[in-house]
């Protein structure tokens, strides 16, 4: 929450916000629908990973309506908090006006990884650890990167 009692809007930003974006904002909004209004986007949108879709419904969290936007369909939108989750957002990451803060917590890409597996549980094993890897991560804010202030 803010100091004036309103919720952070939070921006997770992927390079196509296909998948560790849009885990991000289904976490946030499973788990913290109380103090985080979540939003994701792509430096590049792209489609909704579909293994991604699978991995978060079997934590519970359905994430199969939410769709992919590139950032500056958000240009209205003034952020308290931009995650960058790859580091190809980090490094094209635009340019936020006012207070925003910016902090970039970097997961490895599911679906780079999943390209070596020899068996589709293989590749979802792969989205699995990473799904866990943003839900551990979800689960700090966002006292863990705004401080006190957030409180």
């Amino acid at each position: 929450m803010r100091s004036d009692g309103e919720k952070l809007n939070i921006l997770f930003l992927c390079t196509g916000n296909s998948c560790r974006s849009q885990m991000a904002e289904g976490w946030a909004r499973a788990l913290k629908p109380d103090n985080l209004d979540p939003y994701s986007a792509g430096v590049a949108s792209k489609d909704l990973d579909t293994r991604a879709v699978t991995v978060m419904r079997e934590a519970g969290v359905d994430i199969a309506n939410q769709r992919s936007k590139d950032v500056s369909t958000l240009a209205g939108v003034d952020f308290d908090l931009v995650v960058t989750v790859c580091d190809n957002a980090r490094e094209s990451c635009p340019v936020f006006p006012g207070a925003t803060k910016v902090v970039h917590v970097g997961f490895e890409d599911p679906p780079h990884l999943a390209q070596t597996a020899k068996t589709e549980e293989e590749a979802l094993e792969h989205y699995r650890r990473i799904r866990d890897e943003i839900r551990a991560f979800v689960e700090t804010l966002p006292e863990a990167v705004m401080g006190e202030e957030a409180v």
